[in-house]
């Protein structure tokens, strides 16, 4: 096998394909809010009613996904997947139709939540990962490493190219070429059929994990999933909060950049992080990653605070950034090792179900702290965040361990010897 472990996952055979799928229809996931932003407010004349309309989705969107990862899981991703993806297709067409003749508000909200079907093609291409190396913990270290690299990237280049297509053609152009991106992406993913996990029937009598009814219940899980939320949290404040910051120093065009490079740490911390042979347990690395998470979200506060420039502030951010992704990959192996096989697409979907959530959280938080504290202060806010996530890694750890010394301490049953 190759020594490169990336190129011993791509030497897989079918690995290339599904992986080249997944990314053309993962990039669209960057461009939709902010295409439906630019259409809205520029049509309507209201960011409001584009920033209403877009959380609308993402309610909508915390709502259905999981019930969709479900059904992927019972029925198989090709099955599933591709129907999912043409509903959400023609909603996101029937928002430009309706922006562009004028229709009634309410028929955006509508249209815009029909979108919600998206299937999460980053938990399907971990679970394919998962399924090709099973009882290979290295190997799906790495392969998480990767899939986390290419999130940061897709959400590094979907905002920069909705805006430079809505803006260089006509605003929906970015919705029109993020829809033609996702169904071709899904469909030449789920043309993969060698690679796809197989369908696992819930109700199959042989299926022990049928006795949960919700994952939110397994083990481990609640702590797992709020820490996604303080995670997005980080995230959804960061991205404000600069934006905010740049159009208080006079370029808020240069926003933009400034948080590509905040990505762009993340994505080359991920891919080294997922060459690396792992070390330790999967919940210590957590903590310690968690940890650094925590101390680098100080940097950029540091920044604005004792130089007040962009160009420290850029630096400090990509830092910043190089923390995130080791956090998120050791985060999505834990979700993976506590949630049964047969309902992995589901756990993964909770999961960034979780993070979506603590994006949504982090930005209403980072808004209201830019506006009442100012926006050096609001940098607090994404440290604030890292924090609380590394407090609910550290609890986490405990509880394990605490766990794993009473299971060993615990007396064996007494020898009970038939009397003759």
């Amino acid at each position: 096998m190759p020594h490169n472990p990336y190129s011993r996952l791509f030497a897989i055979p079918g690995a290339t394909a599904f992986t080249l799928g997944n990314l053309v229809a993962r990039l669209p996931m960057g461009m939709f809010s902010v295409s439906a932003v630019i259409m809205i407010s520029g049509a309507r004349g209201s960011y409001a009613l584009a920033g209403a309309v877009t959380a609308t989705g993402l309610a909508a969107t915390a709502v259905v996904a999981p019930w969709t990862a479900r059904l992927v899981d019972r029925h198989g991703q090709a099955r599933v997947a591709v129907p999912a993806t043409l509903v959400a297709a023609l909603g996101s067409l029937s928002l430009v139709l309706c922006v562009r003749y004028g229709a009634p508000d309410w028929t955006l909200f509508a249209s815009y939540a029909a979108t919600a079907t998206t299937p999460n093609t980053g938990g399907m291409s971990r679970a394919r990962w998962a399924h090709l190396l099973k009882g290979d913990a290295r190997a799906v270290h790495t392969a998480n490493s990767f899939e986390q690299a290419a999130d940061e990237l897709c959400f590094m280049l979907g905002p920069v190219l909705a805006a430079f297509l809505c803006g260089t053609f006509f605003p929906q152009a970015g919705t029109l070429i993020g829809v033609v991106l996702l169904v071709t992406g899904v469909l030449v993913f789920a043309a993969q059929r060698a690679t796809e996990p197989p369908p696992h029937d819930r109700r199959d009598p042989t299926d022990t994990s049928a006795a949960t009814k919700s994952l939110l219940r397994a083990r481990g899980m609640p702590a797992l999933l709020i820490g996604f939320l303080a995670t997005g949290a980080v995230f959804g404040s960061l991205e404000v909060v600069t934006i905010a910051y740049a159009d208080g120093q006079g370029h808020k065009a240069a926003a933009g950049v400034v948080l590509a490079l905040q990505a762009a740490g993340s994505c080359a911390a991920g891919l080294v992080y997922g060459a690396a042979k792992p070390r330790g347990s999967l919940g210590r690395r957590h903590v310690l990653c968690a940890a650094a998470m925590a101390a680098v979200m100080t940097l950029p506060l540091l920044a604005v605070a004792s130089t007040g420039s962009l160009i420290v502030l850029s630096v400090a951010l990509l830092c910043a950034g190089m923390a995130t992704a080791p956090t998120m990959v050791t985060a999505m192996t834990l979700v993976q090792r506590r949630t049964p096989e047969r309902r992995l697409n589901e756990g993964m979907t909770l999961a960034v179900t979780g993070l979506l959530g603590g994006i949504a959280c982090g930005a209403a938080c980072g808004g209201w702290a830019v506006e009442h504290l100012g926006t050096a202060a609001g940098y607090g806010v994404p440290a604030a965040a890292a924090c609380c996530a590394l407090l609910l890694s550290s609890a986490q750890a405990c509880a394990t361990s605490t766990r794993a010394r009473l299971r060993r301490r615990r007396p064996a049953p007494p020898h009970v010897s038939s009397a003759v």
